[in-house]
């Protein structure tokens, strides 16, 4: 699991893209576009919930501390480096989500849709 920051309109309104991949395959299994606090971390433990994973690897933010269970839960960048190349690609295939661009979101509706639909398309296989 991974969050990967954003901004709608400008850089003080920040969005997060919070996702799990697959350890082994590199597939996304879940996400959710929301702000930098606990109960997104919640949203996309509710859409893990069916895969009863067994173990989650992240960086050492807080929530993850907070929410996740220890025994279930392995901290550092090792582990995480699939899903750091998954952001690279997402900031490459994505203007709006370039640290430093002239392309950016107005409303949160857009911003979370065009990122829903890549995501949907280029992971999932559908549209929508």
């Amino acid at each position: 699991m991974d969050e990967m920051w954003s901004f709608v309109e400008s850089k003080q309104h920040q969005r997060w893209l919070w996702h799990a991949i697959d350890h082994q395959t590199g597939k996304v299994l879940a996400y959710v576009l929301a702000t930098h606090e606990d109960s997104a971390l919640k949203q996309l433990q509710q859409l893990l919930a069916p895969f009863s994973i067994q173990r989650f690897y992240t960086d050492s933010w807080g929530a993850y501390l907070r929410l996740l269970d220890e025994q279930h839960h392995t901290v550092g960048k090792a582990n995480t480096q699939r899903i750091e190349r998954k952001h690279l690609t997402l900031r490459t295939r994505i203007k709006r989500l370039a640290r430093k661009t002239i392309c950016f979101s107005k409303t949160e509706k857009m911003h979370d849709t065009v990122i829903g639909l890549f995501i949907n398309r280029h992971e999932f296989g559908r549209a929508g």
